[in-house]
């Protein structure tokens, strides 16, 4: 079992760099990230790093089954690359997606195949995650949570999930940063 981050860099290059590259570049900006929190993190740093490189592979055409990415994404790692357990579930759970799984009527089987992560990781994901453009760059949660509202349109699916998952994001951005300062981490 494997949740190496270079090991993990490598299987998000090769799903994505070529097909999405928007989406690769996303990723780079939330692994940089992840690479920021190692000092908050300790020896699970390394985990998080690998669960960032891997939290949108599940959009790649190559292994997109269902359309919902974190199920198709940790899917892939469970049953291809024999990832982790861990990394697999962080990946599964990334950002939310339970809450847009019941929308989409995937919770059961998300839950059920990959029930929920150790809540400090969670967090430092969407922390990641959320603070992270589509072209890798940093933003402010507000902003990020505009700018896939504004690219999915108002009806979406996503569009409905983040009003939805908006206090925990938030709530999940605003612990990582407080956290953070209390160690002296700058971010």
């Amino acid at each position: 079992m494997n949740a190496d981050a270079a090991w993990a860099c490598e299987i998000a290059r090769d799903l994505l760099a070529e097909s999405l590259p928007r989406r690769w570049a996303h990723t780079q900006g939330v692994a940089r990230k992840a690479r920021d929190l190692a000092p908050l993190l300790g020896d699970q740093a390394e985990l998080l790093e690998a669960a960032a490189w891997l939290h949108d592979i599940g959009y790649s055409p190559e292994i997109a089954v269902t359309g919902f990415h974190p199920l198709d994404g940790a899917r892939y790692l469970r049953d291809v690359a024999g990832a982790d357990e861990v990394l697999c579930r962080l990946v599964a759970g990334h950002s939310c997606a339970i809450i847009e799984a019941r929308e989409r009527g995937l919770a059961e089987v998300l839950s059920s195949e990959f029930p929920p992560a150790d809540a400090c990781l969670s967090r430092a994901l969407i922390y990641c995650d959320m603070t992270t453009t589509p072209d890798g760059e940093p933003v402010d949660i507000s902003e990020r949570l505009a700018e896939i509202r504004a690219r999915y349109g108002p009806v979406h699916v996503v569009t409905r999930f983040t009003r939805l998952a908006e206090p925990h994001l938030v709530g999940a951005v605003e612990h990582i940063q407080t956290e953070s300062r209390l160690v002296g981490l700058a971010l």
